[in-house]
């Protein structure tokens, strides 16, 4: 048999697949291994959380693991003391003191290696610069940064003498900056002076100095320079250098501040529904403990790994899973500070090869990507490194899951599809890759000590295979508090009193739609609001856009729901082709079969519309108010965010053209 059938037979074999159980020699070294740790979480509950504590050092243990008296405001290992800081840097000192803690790899190609000694020192002297500059405990310091080193050291400083960060993502708008300073009455900011995008230097400062002008209160700068003789703007006089602080106390150290467990580490502004962005509060004890545990039990991360998450620390995945989870089990965390496709679309897979990196934690949209762009940029690198690979952002639909599995993992590799929020400060429901098996296309069951269900609005729970509400029934460690300066908001965006039976209890609704099998693995479907009512019939997003990009010469696909005088809503499905893939009415034909098929005729399209691009902003969140705008012929709203404004007019023309 030639190499070309063998392939076919493999991918023919693969496609076939509904289930994947973990490799054996995955299963051997695996941080997690005993599936006897479900029961011991749902007969210990919540007092089986102290393993995720135990993974810290404390200053003082806490007297009880869970305080429920005041529901929905818990508090989790009450009156435990500790620094979060301390955890991720000083305790690692005697063991891992000359090791790697961050590989950061920068847009030109430059390199610098942080060890855990030298992010000791470099943290202490901008905490030290920090204090200087009248930083206190408890006051909240802004950071508007890319993907460079000084960020995660800006944000273990504050952690260190006990002041709240709220990193406000570079690509985000000067008002979204002002906005969240002014929310969260923050009197410092630290920003740089620009960054790179595919090679060139973006004047960062300017968009920051914009949005200081709309801050109500007085605001002290710090900016960092990473442009050099790139930078076009001058620094102006009270705007303070972060090198020159840093220099100014150099050899300084600062005791970490002992914080309580439920002391704020940081905050996160979210997007909301009623248009004012979310100030959501992370604890030290609870957030730490949680991103520790599902950094040690979901993505098997051990102090001898090179482990790399490809998201934006502007994001909570880069909170979670580049700073605090890997740190504070010692690992080398892997920053890079530009796209994967420049200078060329094996960008990522060079950097594996460079680091040998173990685990790739990385998002959907970046897969179909890498599947568009085709097998043979990561077949001119050598990928066996790899140990674990897993997904978080959205769903991931079975095709692009399957590619993963087998072009980049070998199919040697467990592929963890996670399922979380800005708002579960840690990973909710995901297989165990030591543990369970995998199903292409469902994120899996609860994590251990996790209680999910997927319901209806009445609060029964639904039928397998149908679809519901998922919600949350008991508290976890890694939880939001509440919204910051805002508890009866907290209270209004995410807790309901659901009469299901025999329970009387909050619980918490992410807005996610969902469905479960049989054997308790949940898919989610997507928001709420991307859930189409078609004729009285509820469909899922996802599920028609699974059974789109399960058609051969699909890259990708968004579906929205676009007015209908008859069904109320109609299907609107934009779909990319494969590179060499025509666009032809044969395969609009094979999509609606496909589509029927697996949903039935009810979720027929009403138009499919081929495009090179979808309006991604620059994070790569899908714009489905767009799309949906286009669908009904409405006037489109602001464009700017997007990382190509031109796609929605060009898409316009397609739909209502000629």
């Amino acid at each position: 048999m030639s190499d070309d059938e063998i392939d076919v037979e493999l991918e023919a074999r693969l496609e076939e697949q509904e289930e994947f159980e973990p490799p054996e020699a995955f299963v051997e070294q695996a941080n997690v291994s005993d599936p006897a740790i479900y029961d011991d979480f749902e007969e210990n509950w919540p007092d089986e959380w102290e393993r995720a504590a135990d993974l810290l050092d404390w200053e003082e243990e806490w007297d009880q693991v869970l305080d429920d008296s005041n529901e929905p405001f818990y508090e989790w290992f009450v009156d435990g003391k500790l620094n979060a800081a301390e955890n991720c840097i000083d305790r690692h000192l005697d063991e891992r003191g000359d090791e790697a803690a961050i590989e950061w790899v920068g847009e030109l190609g430059e390199t610098r290696t942080y060890t855990y000694r030298d992010l000791h020192r470099e943290v202490n002297e901008f905490a030290a610069a920090l204090r200087e500059q009248g930083v206190e405990e408890d006051d909240v310091v802004s950071m508007y940064m890319p993907m460079i080193p000084e960020l995660p050291i800006a944000m273990l400083a504050c952690a260190r003498i006990g002041a709240p960060h709220a990193v406000v993502f570079a690509g985000f708008s000067a008002d979204a900056l002002a906005e969240r300073m002014n929310a969260a009455n923050s009197e410092y900011l630290v920003t740089v002076d620009g960054y790179y995008r595919r090679g060139d230097p973006l004047q960062h400062l300017e968009k920051a100095r914009e949005g200081l002008d709309k801050v109500e209160q007085d605001a002290t700068t710090i900016v960092v320079d990473r442009l050099g003789d790139d930078s076009e703007i001058d620094p102006l006089p009270e705007e303070r250098d972060y090198d020159e602080l840093v220099e100014a106390h150099s050899g300084e150290t600062v005791d970490p501040v002992t914080r309580d467990a439920e002391d704020m580490l940081f905050l996160m502004y979210t997007s909301g529904t009623t248009g004012k962005p979310k100030g959501v509060k992370h604890t030290t004890g609870g957030y730490l403990s949680y991103a520790a545990w599902t950094s040690h039990a979901v993505l098997d991360v051990k102090p001898e790994d090179t482990y790399w998450c490809s998201a934006d620390i502007g994001w909570i995945t880069g909170h979670s899973y580049i700073v605090y989870g890997p740190l504070a089990l010692g690992t080398t965390t892997v920053m890079y500070e530009g796209t994967p496709d420049y200078p060329d679309k094996d960008r990522l897979w060079e950097i594996v090869e460079d680091y040998d990196v173990t685990q790739l934690y990385t998002a959907p949209t970046a897969i179909r990507a890498f599947m568009k762009w085709g097998t043979e940029y990561p077949e001119q690198h050598d990928l066996s490194s790899l140990r674990l690979l897993g997904t978080v952002g959205e769903p991931i639909n079975p095709r692009a899951w399957k590619w993963y599995y087998k072009h980049i993992g070998n199919e040697e590799c467990p592929v963890v599809d996670t399922w979380w929020q800005t708002e579960t400060g840690g990973m909710m429901i995901t297989t165990l890759p030591g543990i369970s098996n995998m199903k292409p296309g469902s994120a899996g069951p609860p994590l251990p000590g996790i209680s999910a269900d997927v319901i209806d609005p009445s609060g029964d729970p639904v039928e397998a295979g149908r679809a519901g509400h998922l919600v949350i029934n008991k508290p976890w460690p890694g939880m939001l508090r509440t919204l910051y300066k805002n508890d009866e908001r907290f209270i209004d965006e995410y807790w309901d009193e659901y009469s299901i039976p025999e329970r009387d209890q909050w619980v918490y609704f992410p807005e996610d739609g969902a469905k479960i099998d049989d054997d308790g693995y949940i898919t989610v479907l997507g928001r709420v609001d991307d859930v189409l009512n078609v004729s009285g019939h509820r469909l899922g997003t996802m599920e028609i856009e699974s059974a789109i990009v399960g058609v051969e010469g699909v890259a990708e696909a968004a579906v929205v729901g676009g007015d209908h005088e008859v069904k109320g809503e109609a299907v609107y499905a934009y779909v990319i082709t494969e590179d060499g893939q025509e666009e032809s009415d044969a395969l609009r034909d094979e999509i609606i079969e496909a589509v029927e098929d697996a949903i039935g005729p009810i979720a027929r399209p009403e138009q499919i519309i081929f495009t090179p691009e979808l309006p991604k902003t620059r994070s790569g969140k899908i714009m489905r108010r767009l799309l949906e705008d286009i669908a009904d012929g409405n006037e489109l709203g602001n464009t700017s965010t997007l990382r190509n404004p031109d796609v929605v007019h060009d898409i316009q023309q397609k739909v209502h053209g000629d």
